[in-house]
C-alpha cells in the first residue's frame, strides 16, 4: 500500500475552465432584484459596480467559462495547490477514516482568495479601470486583492472591519506592502460609515458595514469599480479551480471522497471545493455528504431565514435570496473575521434549501482545539476560519471510528494562520471565550427584512 502524503499536479493541469454549478441545478437560482422596484436586476443595474465581463459571468448559465491565458499564467505562481493525506492526524485520532485536505494556504497571500482576486483585477484592467474599492473581514480577501492590484497596476482601497483591523495588524501591513490603502470600518470616509459611527462610535464593525462603505465609494465615482471576495456567483465560479484540481488528484490517489467539508462565511472557499463534486453528483455521479461549517456566533445557514435581503448594512446593494440573519445583524466579535457575515452566498443558500448540502455550526474554542491538534500533527497552523473545517473533519473521522467505517474525508484548508497568532495567544492564555449572538437583536434584524412578493 502506498504511503504517499501529497498529490501534486503540474502546471499544465491547471483547469482551463471555471465550472458553473448553475448549469446543473435541478431548480433555477432565484433572480437578483433591484432594491427600489423589486423587479429583476439587469446588467445596467450592476454596471456602476462591475465591468461587463464579470456581470456576464454573474448571470450566465453556461457550464464552463474559459479561463483567459493571462489569468492562468498568474495562477501558475501557486496553482495547482497540493492535496495532502493527513496520515499523522489519522494516526493520532485512531480512526479508520482517510483524511485529505486541499492546501490553499500556499498562495502568495496565504489563502484561497487570489483565485478570484486575480480574475477580478484582470477583467477590470481590461475594461480600463485603474481603481478598485473593497471590504475585508480578517484581511485574507483584502490582502489578495491588494496582491492582484499590484500585479495589474490597479490602486486598491480596502475597508477592513474594525475588530479585525485591530486584531490583525500584520495582515493590514501585508495589504499595505502590496500597495493598498487600508481603512478601519466603519470610518469617517463615507456617508454610510459616518452614519454608523453616529449610532455607535465604538462599533466593532461588520462585513455588511464594510461592504456599504466600499460600494458607496464605487457608486459615487465612475472611475472606481467594486470587487467582492465572496457571495456573488462569479466569485463562486472562480473558486472552482480548487475542486476541479482535487478531482484529478483523487484520481491520482485512487480514492474518492465520501464527505466534502468547507468552512462558510460568505461561501467562496466552500463553493470552490464542493461545487465541482456536487456537479458530478447532479450529472449522475455518486452521492456524497457535503458539509458547510459556520460559526455558532454567526449561524447563517443553521439559524438564518431564507429570504430576499440586502448584501450590506446601509442597503446600497441589490436584493438577493439567501440565508440571512438580517442585514442589520451585528455578529459577536470573534476571531474568525472572514465568517462574520450576515448572509450566505445565494448559490450556497439555494443548494442547502434543496437539501443537497448539510450545515453545521461550532463555537470558536472547539475549533481552535482542532486547529492546534491539526498543527501538532500536520505542521500547518490553520487560519481561524479554516479551523471550522478542521473541527468538522476531525468529528467526522471520530464518527467513523465509533461506527467502524473507513470513509474518505476531504476538507478545504482555506488559508494559513501565520497572521492570526494573536488569536492563538488568546487561546493558550485562556482568554478566548465562546460568544453567543443576541437572540433579541437577531429577531429585530429578521423583522426588518425587505418585503418581497412571493
Amino acid at each position: 500500500m502506498s504511503n504517499q502524503l501529497k498529490y501534486v499536479l503540474d502546471e499544465t493541469q491547471i483547469p482551463k475552465f471555471w465550472y458553473n454549478l448553475t448549469a446543473d441545478l435541478p431548480v433555477p437560482l432565484p433572480l437578483v432584484l433591484h432594491p427600489g422596484t423589486k423587479q429583476p436586476a439587469g446588467p445596467a443595474d450592476l454596471e456602476p459596480l462591475f465591468p461587463m465581463a464579470l456581470i456576464e459571468q454573474e448571470v450566465t448559465s453556461e457550464r464552463e467559462i474559459e479561463i483567459p491565458e493571462p489569468i492562468r499564467d498568474v495562477y501558475r505562481m501557486w496553482r495547482p495547490s497540493p492535496l495532502y493525506r493527513a496520515r499523522r492526524l489519522e494516526q493520532a485520532l485512531g480512526t479508520p477514516a482517510k483524511i485529505y485536505y486541499k492546501n490553499e494556504g500556499v498562495s502568495p497571500a496565504g489563502s484561497h482568495k487570489p483565485n478570484t482576486a486575480v480574475p477580478q483585477a484582470w477583467y477590470n484592467k481590461e475594461a480600463g479601470i485603474q481603481r478598485l474599492s473593497t471590504e475585508t473581514g480578517a484581511g485574507q480577501w483584502g490582502a489578495s486583492l491588494a496582491f492582484a492590484g499590484a500585479l495589474f497596476g490597479i490602486d486598491v482601497t480596502v475597508f477592513q472591519v474594525r475588530v479585525s483591523y485591530d486584531q490583525k495588524p500584520y495582515r493590514r501591513a501585508l495589504m499595505e506592502t502590496y500597495g493598498a490603502r487600508c481603512i478601519a470600518s466603519p470610518s469617517d470616509q463615507t456617508d454610510s460609515g459616518r452614519a454608523m459611527l453616529a449610532l455607535n462610535p465604538t462599533s466593532p464593525g461588520s462585513l455588511g458595514m464594510a461592504i456599504s462603505e466600499a460600494v458607496e465609494i464605487a457608486a459615487k465615482d465612475p472611475a472606481v469599480k467594486y470587487a467582492l471576495g465572496s457571495v456573488l456567483n462569479h466569485v463562486m465560479l472562480h473558486q472552482t479551480v480548487i475542486g476541479q484540481e482535487a478531482i484529478k488528484q483523487f484520481e491520482m490517489a485512487g480514492d474518492d471522497p465520501d464527505v466534502v467539508i468547507g468552512c462558510t462565511g460568505g461561501g467562496s472557499n466552500f463553493a470552490g471545493i464542493a461545487f465541482p463534486f456536487l456537479g458530478l453528483q447532479l450529472r449522475g455521479g455518486r452521492k456524497r455528504r457535503i458539509i458547510a461549517v459556520e460559526p455558532a456566533s454567526c449561524p447563517t445557514l443553521t439559524r438564518g431565514t431564507y429570504a430576499y435581503d440586502f448584501g450590506d448594512t446601509a442597503h446600497l446593494t441589490p436584493l438577493m435570496k439567501m440565508h440571512t440573519l438580517g442585514s442589520t445583524f451585528m455578529p459577536p466579535a470573534t476571531h474568525s473575521g472572514g465568517l462574520r457575515y450576515h448572509g450566505m452566498a445565494p448559490m450556497v443558500s439555494h443548494v442547502h434549501e434543496l437539501g443537497l448540502i448539510e450545515a453545521r455550526a461550532y463555537h470558536q474554542k472547539a475549533c481552535f482545539d482542532a486547529g492546534v491538534q491539526f498543527a501538532r500533527c500536520e505542521g500547518i497552523v490553520p487560519a481561524p476560519e479554516s479551523t471550522h473545517a478542521v473541527r468538522c473533519a476531525i468529528d467526522e473521522a471520530l464518527r467513523c471510528k465509533a461506527e467502524g467505517k473507513a470513509e474518505t474525508i476531504l476538507f478545504n484548508l482555506s488559508g494559513h494562520g501565520h497572521f492570526d497568532m494573536g488569536a492563538y495567544i488568546n487561546y493558550f492564555e485562556g482568554r478566548m471565550i465562546d460568544q453567543n449572538y443576541d437572540e433579541g437583536a437577531l429577531a429585530t434584524a429578521l423583522s426588518e427584512l425587505p418585503a418581497v412578493a412571493a
